[in-house]
């Protein structure tokens, strides 16, 4: 019998077991009364496990309920195959490796080196806490809270932050006592045989199945680009979950940038480093205070107006142009100064080389080229700046990085297809016609479980007054729904303005966006009776509230992007020259995706039962509208009230 045969045998037996896992008579429901077989989780069991057998991409939208995680867990572990599972935020990723993966791995029966890996940010580094606590102008209140962080730190295994949660929130900032790849000294930090970093590092090389999210993976690829380090083991399996936030995290890490908060810390760590081991070289003192001060009226004049601007239309700006020069001539006195001293420790030595790698992007001040490949635009908060410049188009760095990784993919999520196409999607990764594509309906019962009320309002979400016609149309909803509801709104201001609106008009508790951090927000939500809760984008996606708490979801209009978004306009420029609508080709799938992410909310059990409402009237007097519609689950359709009515009568 030849070796292809027995592969084959091989592959079909571990075929067949997987289905038998997650089958009737498997384990899975064995062990758990509330463990349901899925047609649609078998089905993308079956493609996740012929892609790792086969090679190439796959790509599968899940509907809500289809299981998805133990669908291409239980591949995984079947397979034996060193794999990496990314995720795209820590939340998720905590609740992968912590709750997910040892359920997997119980039913199993299965040993496993696993291992959950986290973006260094994530991690205390000792050194930087000593440092820290040597600081002489710190309050009390962050004295306190650095010292309560010392003697975590002697009983943590992980080093992990998580852990600590928010209890000094705004205390100090947490960049004080984590490292960045630039100001790490590596195997010459005192702290090196301690590192959390390096130990996590450790422990994620020697593992079979790593747990990342998807900053960490683009951290990775960035690295192995440079052909001198990776921070991931080499894998033969990358699960890509939550994948339609891939575009835009690409986007970050294939961008170049430089930020406030890097030159704030720089600049703080000269003056610090400078004190402990150049006591002797005022000259090298007064330099680095000089940076200092041209730092913080560089950072005031950027952070004047928040938001996101094109760079181009704030380097005309007279004050901008000075400060800009006038920091960068402290940078150059700074190095030169450094340079002299650069031998003398380890510290001294790491500042030199953070002052160089700050020089040589400094061109990002500039006036940007015109050639259509990139954008640079300014992101302003009231603390801090960041200056990106962005590639208009992510398609070919990703897959030149992606091919780097010799590796079966597998990138999946509840939303990656408008009207049962993914050609938004893998156009914009740049995947090619050989990647194989599953769209996987709900197993829900939308026809019984669910119904979607468009309100009849006949302004336009631009028109003065669409709020108050939009509270119009809500509150009887709200009264048959007796609250129990999420409110999302595209913008802040249409939140603070119904929030305003409904205040006194519902006897239900209002809980809004900003009055407490979200998870908290969402824990008060589950345990208040009756409430509803109004949220921004935060809010629209990664939120699992089960039961009849949350019936109702409200959105106040399409998720269109603001049109002026710097990003946006470069690609729909970049759409125009390639001979597409930009509206068309690039706003309303984007859109439709977020819209499929915020109406998820809804049903999220086989037992939930609700009412969707979408007030803006585009949906229906728009051409457009009927792709949006296409591409949500099959809700029954209804305008008129006496269907909601009747629906939460029968709910009871």
């Amino acid at each position: 019998m030849n070796t292809s045969t027995v592969k084959n045998r091989t592959h079909q037996q571990r075929a067949a077991d997987v289905q038998q896992l997650l089958g009737t008579s498997g384990p899975f429901a064995q062990q758990d009364p509330d463990f349901q077989p899925r047609q649609v989780q078998l089905q993308m069991a079956a493609a996740v496990d012929q892609t790792i057998t086969s090679g190439g991409t796959l790509v599968v939208e899940a509907g809500t309920g289809t299981g998805k995680t133990f669908a291409y867990l239980v591949p995984l572990v079947a397979s034996g195959a060193r794999s990496v599972v990314s995720t795209a935020t820590k939340t998720l990723q905590d609740q992968l490796f912590s709750r997910d993966l040892p359920r997997v791995l119980a039913a199993m029966k299965a040993k496993r080196d696993v291992a959950l890996l986290k973006g260094r940010q994530n991690y205390l580094c000792l050194h930087r806490l000593k440092v820290s606590l040597q600081e002489q102008s710190w309050d009390e209140e962050r004295r306190g809270a650095l010292r309560e962080l010392q003697d975590w730190a002697r009983h943590s295994r992980s080093g992990d932050l998580d852990e600590v949660g928010d209890s000094h929130d705004g205390a100090f900032n947490h960049g004080w006592v984590t490292s960045t790849t630039e100001n790490c000294l590596g195997q010459d930090c005192p702290e090196y045989s301690d590192c959390f970093v390096a130990r996590a590092r450790q422990r994620a090389a020697q593992a079979d199945l790593v747990v990342v999210n998807h900053h960490l993976l683009f951290a990775d690829m960035a690295l192995r680009e440079t052909g001198f380090a990776q921070l991931l083991p080499d894998a033969e399996v990358v699960v890509l979950d939550e994948a339609h936030k891939i575009p835009d995290i690409a986007s970050t890490f294939f961008s170049r940038s430089l930020s406030g908060q890097r030159l704030a810390i720089f600049a703080r760590d000269v003056l610090t480093v400078a004190a402990a081991d150049a006591s002797d070289m005022p000259d090298l003192f007064e330099a680095g205070r000089c940076f200092d001060h041209a730092q913080q009226r560089l950072r005031a004049a950027l952070i004047a107006a928040p938001g996101r601007t094109e760079w181009r239309a704030l380097h005309g700006r007279k004050t901008v142009q000075e400060n800009v020069a006038e920091t960068h001539a402290a940078l150059g006195e700074l190095c030169e100064t450094l340079e002299t001293s650069a031998d003398r420790t380890p510290g001294l030595r790491n500042c030199f080389e953070r002052a160089l790698a700050i020089d040589e992007l400094w061109h990002l001040m500039d006036v940007p080229p015109e050639d259509g490949t990139a954008v640079r635009w300014l992101d302003a908060s009231v603390r801090n700046f960041t200056l990106y410049e962005t590639p208009v188009s992510i398609a070919e760095p990703f897959s030149a990085r992606r091919s780097q990784m010799q590796a079966s993919w597998v990138m999946t999520s509840a939303t990656l297809a408008v009207d049962g196409s993914f050609e938004h999607f893998t156009r914009a990764l740049g995947l090619g016609h050989e990647t194989r594509l599953e769209c996987l309906e709900s197993p829900f019962d939308f026809a019984t479980q669910s119904l979607l009320f468009l309100p009849s309002i006949k302004l336009e979400p631009r028109e003065p007054g669409y709020e108050e016609a939009v509270v119009r149309a809500i509150l009887p909803v709200l009264q048959h729904s007796r609250g129990r509801a999420f409110l999302l709104f595209t913008s802040y201001r249409s939140l603070g303005i119904v929030a305003e609106l409904l205040r006194d008009r519902l006897e239900y508790p209002l809980l809004v966006q900003g009055a407490a951090p979200r998870s908290a927000l969402l824990e008060q939500y589950q345990r208040t009776p009756n409430a509803i809760l109004l949220g921004t984008a935060t809010f629209w996606e990664g939120v699992d509230v089960r039961g009849e708490q949350l019936s109702c979801v409200v959105i106040d209009k399409l998720p269109f992007a603001v049109p002026d978004d710097p990003i946006a306009k470069a690609r729909a420029t970049a759409a125009r020259l390639a001979g597409l609508d930009p509206f068309l080709s690039q706003q309303v799938p984007e859109a439709v995706m977020a819209l499929k992410q915020g109406a998820g909310r809804l049903i999220r059990d086989v037992t939930d039962r609700g009412v969707l409402v979408i007030c803006d009237p585009r949906l229906t007097s728009r051409g457009y509208g009927r792709r949006f519609l296409a591409s949500l689950p099959p809700f029954p359709l209804t305008d008129t009230l006496d269907d909601v009515a009747a629906f939460f009568a029968a709910s009871g």
